[in-house]
């Protein structure tokens, strides 16, 4: 603003004006590569709206508490608006890449009856005379949308109640969810392969901006194109313990682990083939290892872990009927699931993937709480 090319009561106002107080501004906007964002406004009127009081966050350090205790006001700042516009991205891409390949979206119910990944990590919510939980995955009911309409997906938020304060977990998260009716394991990886190639490379493309504030690197990313490396879970166990880690054949794997095994990697990879022991009751048993669910997780590089599990689900009656005994679940919850294996039972095969985690490696964020608007992670319900 020039002082002379205004009127004085402009010029006072102006003076009178502190960090994120509103305005209403009028001028010439011409091009000058000089300003950062290479535009600037020649001011002709100014209308203040509300002259804000001290504004907590300052250009100094601030802690990171103090910084989620007021992350209704951090989103305003340049980084977290970079971070949740690629998150928008994400989004969009991942609509757009199953709209324009045949899948139907079927919002999956937030409130549910049972489990579906398990008994332990639920949210239970009164629910008139009875109890239900909060959603841990929409994939039971995507397997009832897919006998239906044959592609489908869910797209919305899931819970779970685990007692973990790692970088990566959040008890509330966005997760979208297809489902394929006749399809089996290889042919749903290769759908995931081209799903999260699509998806990276649509980032790059729409948001150089973004990932520049953010100081991504993005030669790796660029590397992000079919086929993906694929190792079993035997061949991951010899990788771990080659790097001094020992787990019993049959164990999880934790996000230490994930980290090793992803630094052998510069994209991700799939891991096939895990102990169906280790994984939910609806994965199907190899035919000629039954001790093997046909399932894979993908893992991101750069350390950032599980992005995507998925696997073909169980499509034979009794032997759902033997795994939902053998995991203590109550029968009468699973008949409506079970009905599915009674009546027209296709081979089927899905995945999920949650977004914040793929946000956060495409981001190259140091914590899953940035990449969200409001988390809710174990000590933190705020605001």
């Amino acid at each position: 603003m020039v002082k002379s090319e205004v009127s004085p009561e402009i010029f006072e106002n102006a003076g009178r004006l502190t960090q994120e107080s509103s305005l209403i501004v009028r001028g010439t906007v011409r091009e000058d590569k000089r300003a950062p964002g290479g535009y600037e406004l020649n001011l002709v009127a100014l209308e203040i709206l509300q002259i804000a009081e001290g504004y907590p966050i300052t250009p100094k350090e601030h802690g990171t508490d103090f910084l989620m205790d007021n992350r209704h006001l951090w989103i305003r700042s340049q980084r977290q608006h970079a971070i949740l516009r690629v998150r928008h991205e994400i989004m969009k891409a991942m609509g757009d890449f199953l709209d324009s390949n045949g899948f139907t979206r079927i919002d999956a119910p937030i409130l549910t009856p049972s489990a579906c990944e398990g008994t332990t990590n639920l949210f239970e919510a009164k629910y008139f005379d009875g109890v239900a939980y909060l959603s841990q995955s929409g994939q039971l009911y995507m397997e009832a949308a897919a006998m239906a309409f044959g592609k489908v997906y869910c797209f919305g938020p899931t819970f779970r109640a685990e007692k973990s304060k790692t970088r990566r977990h959040l008890m509330e998260f966005w997760m979208l969810e297809p489902e394929m009716a006749f399809c089996d394991q290889e042919e749903n990886m290769k759908v995931q392969e081209e799903f999260v190639s699509y998806v990276v490379q649509t980032v790059l493309e729409k948001r150089k901006a973004e990932l520049a504030i953010l100081e991504r690197d993005t030669s790796l990313l660029s590397k992000v194109k079919p086929p993906f490396p694929r190792i079993s879970y035997d061949e991951a166990l010899d990788i771990l313990t080659a790097n001094g880690i020992s787990i019993e054949w049959g164990g999880d794997f934790g996000g230490g682990d994930e980290t090793v095994l992803a630094n052998k990697f510069e994209i991700p990879f799939f891991v096939c083939n895990f102990p169906a022991a280790c994984k939910a009751f609806y994965m199907k048993s190899d035919p000629g290892r039954p001790e093997v669910a046909v399932c894979s997780d993908m893992l991101a590089p750069e350390g950032y872990g599980e992005i995507i599990g998925g696997g073909q689900r169980q499509d034979d009656l009794a032997l759902l009927e033997h795994k939902i005994r053998e995991h203590g679940l109550p029968e009468e919850a699973y008949r409506w699931y079970l009905d599915l294996r009674k009546y027209g039972s296709v081979p089927h095969a899905g995945f999920g993937i949650g977004i914040e985690r793929t946000l956060s490696w495409i981001c190259g964020l140091e914590h899953v709480r940035e990449t969200i608007a409001f988390p809710r992670m174990l000590s933190r319900m705020y605001p």
